[in-house]
Parts: structure tokens; sequence; C-alpha cells
């Protein structure tokens, strides 16, 4: 499946219009990243789905023909569901994105993939194992690999999500594809978009170019890691004032935060504490847009679910991404992309049509990206009904549906293409400043003309920000 299908398909689930699709270019090889799977089409259809939904929020001349042109290269799509792994920040060591224990072990009767970069999803694989994480020397890949092996795979999946962490064990495409979780999450579209509640109709949003079509808007982004991160990051790239939220002391990969923090801002917030309560309270009574990636279930034991978050600003658009949806047996599990390739065949997919004896992933970490660009989709589809009609929305993307809808696309991948480069590409890369320094990235993928992304500043700390908004508000 060609990537201009494709695009197609995802647009028409977001409710977008036929005719849209004819203000689309797609240029660039067919594929780019080596895959049994159309990973290359995927990742150029979901950044295309985001930037046809900015572009028909913002219609410059006004009317239902006023579509700006919207562009998308296949190879900067590509490049850029690489990012984190291109970033650089001169002067600063970032270390590694992966934890040392992090990777896929051998079971007893199979594989299983451990994630933790989380110190809190590290100590828990650690304790299930009978292994000490404060201990002198700490436990190192042989000891962790020689106590995997003594159990079953999902045995030891089953026990390290009870003990609080993640883990998943390798499974066939058919034996995820017939189990409870996938059945559930499969029920819901690739993106969700559902009414909150009632709301008044906001008016049309003031048209800004020169400060980018998502100027005034402004996204409380309470995301860590790489999907949601990515959704805020695209929003920001466009004008939108983006806020990110993190519970102190803040625990995320040097590397993300380097990546995903472009264009924003940064506070932390103890929702524990009643004062802070009240802080965030106010920042969601000014925000238009809600980003939330914690596990299901995580800020609705705090209060705030997305109708509860709906009912402190009427016309608000909640947009959660979760691993394995909210709903089913595995609706409260904890996930990563990593996690999610194991658990639903695709590392099987992979390790057959490579002949591999062990599990092989895909070249990039698709389904983070992908879905990142799909909840950013979502959140404009959403702003446009709010626009057309008022009300609030719920928008919902799991990186288990966007890996079940990958299985189910016919395998027109490539895997003898070269794949990305070494060294990130000139016609592709930023440059850009920051209270970090001087830092370099994958420019962001898409173009609208009239209004190309760009993001104001470059990466910042963790907490370095006013827990406040910073541009003034434009309705709609």
């Amino acid at each position: 499946m060609d990537a201009t299908k494709l695009t197609a398909e995802v647009w028409a689930g977001l409710g977008g219009d036929d005719a849209d699709l004819r203000r689309l270019t797609i240029t660039g090889p067919a594929h780019v990243l080596p895959s049994v799977f159309p990973a290359t089409a995927v990742a150029t259809a979901t950044v295309a789905a985001a930037t046809l939904g900015v572009a028909r929020l913002w219609r410059p001349g006004g009317g239902p023909d006023a579509l700006p042109q919207v562009a998308v290269d296949t190879r900067h799509a590509a490049i850029a569901c690489h990012s984190e792994r291109y970033v650089e920040v001169v002067g600063h060591d970032l270390g590694e994105l992966w934890s040392s224990i992090a990777g896929v072990y051998a079971a007893a009767d199979g594989w299983i993939r451990l994630h933790t970069n989380f110190r809190a999803h590290r100590r828990a694989a650690l304790a299930t194992l009978g292994l000490d994480d404060d201990g002198d020397p700490r436990p190192d890949r042989s000891a962790v690999g020689t106590a995997v092996a003594r159990w079953k795979a999902v045995d030891l999946e089953d026990a390290i999500y009870a003990a609080g962490g993640c883990a998943a064990a390798l499974r066939s495409a058919d034996e995820w594809l017939a189990s409870e979780p996938a059945a559930a999450v499969g029920a819901q579209p690739l993106v969700a978009i559902t009414p909150l509640g009632d709301a008044p109709h906001p008016g049309p949003k003031a048209s800004s170019p020169g400060n980018g079509p998502l100027a005034g808007l402004r996204v409380l982004d309470l995301t860590r890691s790489i999907a949601g991160p990515v959704a805020g990051r695209f929003l920001a790239a466009y004008g939108a004032d983006v806020l990110r939220i993190d519970a102190p002391p803040g625990d995320d990969s040097r590397i993300l935060i380097a990546d995903t923090t472009v264009g924003k801002r940064s506070a932390l917030l103890d929702l524990h504490d009643p004062a802070a309560r009240e802080q965030f309270e106010q920042l969601v009574a000014d925000a238009d847009v809600v980003l939330c990636a914690y596990r299901p279930g995580a800020l609705d034991g705090l209060g705030y679910g997305p109708a509860a978050l709906a009912a402190l600003r009427p016309g608000l658009v909640v947009a959660t991404l979760s691993a394995y949806g909210d709903r089913g047996p595995w609706g409260d599990r904890r996930g990563f992309d990593s996690l999610v390739q194991m658990a639903t065949g695709i590392a099987e997919v992979g390790r057959c049509a490579a002949g591999s004896d062990t599990p092989v992933p895909l070249p990039v970490q698709l389904l983070d990206h992908a879905s990142g660009y799909l909840l950013a989709a979502g959140v404009a589809s959403a702003l446009a009904r709010r626009q057309a009609g008022g009300g609030s929305w719920h928008v919902r993307v799991a990186l288990a549906r966007t890996a079940t809808w990958l299985l189910g696309l016919p395998h027109t991948g490539a895997l003898d293409v070269p794949g990305l480069p070494s060294e990130l590409p000139d016609d592709v890369a930023v440059d850009l400043h920051g209270p970090l320094g001087h830092s370099r990235h994958v420019a962001c993928p898409g173009a609208i003309v009239g209004a190309a992304p760009s993001w104001r500043s470059g990466p910042v700390p963790l907490g370095s920000s006013e827990i406040a908004f910073e541009n003034p508000h434009i309705a709609g």
C-alpha cells in the first residue's frame, strides 16, 4: 500500500473531506525504512494526516475551498521517526537511550523484553527476578539473563506487571489477534474522537500566519517518553503554546527531553499537593487542549479524568494516549513501543521475515512516532469539530491499536533498502538555541505552503518554566 492511499484511509477515518487530499503532494522514495511492513508509508501517512489537520484548521483565505497546499516527503518522514537517535546538544553528553539492562532475553520457553528506563520499572523487574537493584555490584545483563531463563515468558510478564513494572513476552501475530486484549483495542477506531459534553461555539480562530496557524492555541502536555511528546512537539511547530507538566523531580531520558521539548516550556507540579492542584486546575481552565499519556486511570485516580477536565473547561479537547487502550483485560497496563511490538507479534513477523532466531523489531520506534502524529491529527480534527459546532471532545489513540492496524496492512515493505543514514542529513536538520545551548534536530516533517513548521526555541530542562501559559489566548 502506498503512502497516498494510506493517507486517504487515515484522513477518512478522521472525518476529512476527500477533496482535501487534492491539496496534498507526497514526494520521495516508496521505501526508506527496511521492513516487511509498509513502514515508510505509515510514517508518511500519519505525518500527512496531522499536517492536513492543521491546514484544515487554518484555511487562511476563509471558506471551504481555502485549504492550503500540503507537502510531505517520505524520506523526511522516515528520518523524523528516528528523531531521538539524531538529536545533539553541543557540549552535553545525553547518555544512552536505553537502560543497561533493558532489552530482549531468552526465557525458559521463548522470549521476553524488559523495559527498565524508568527507575520504578527497573526496581519492579529486578525485584521480581530476585535481584538487588541497590547492591554492589549492581546486576548486569548476564545476571538478569540467568534469572529470566528460569521463568516462562508469559508468567514473568504477568509477575513484573503485578509488581508495578512492565515487560512483554513475544507472541505471534495470530496469538495476539485471537486474544481478548486485541479484541478490546480493535473495537475502537484508529483514532477515536467522541464528545465529552456540550460547550458554546467558540467562534472562528484568528488567523496569525506570522506566528503559525495554531498561534494562540494553548496545550497542556502531560506526557513523557516518545509518542505523547511527539504530538505536543508537532503542535508547537505550528505555533501552539505548549506547556509540559511533570511530577517532581521529573523522570525521563535526557535524550528524549532534548528531542521532544523543542518549542515547549516545562514546569513541575505535584498533583497530590492541594496548592499544586489549584494551579493545575487554573491551567486546565486556560487550556484548549490537554494531552495525556499516563497509564489509563492514573489521572482519574487524582480526580482528573477526561470528563472532569472538560467540566473545568467546557470546550476542552482531551487527547489520551495509552499502550493497550483503556478497556479490556489490558486496559490498565503500562507499555511502550518496544513492548507492544513484542506483545502484538510485530517482532515475531520481523523475526520470520529476516530468518532470525531472535525477535526483530521495526527499524524505528514507529508505533510511538506514528501514534504521536495520529494523536496530533485527532486533536486537529476535534478542534475543527469544536470550531464548527462547539462541544468538548475526547481523542483516544493506543499503541496496540496502531500495531493492529499495521499488522492488517499488506506486507508491501522492503527488507533490502539501505535504511536511514548514520548522520543527520543537512537538508532535514534544524539548529536551535535555548536554555541548554546550541542543539541540532530533525526538522518537523511535512509543510503547509505559506506556513512552514518551525520551533521558536530549543529544548528545555524539565521544570525550568513558570507554571503558566505564555501566549495570549485566541478563542477557537
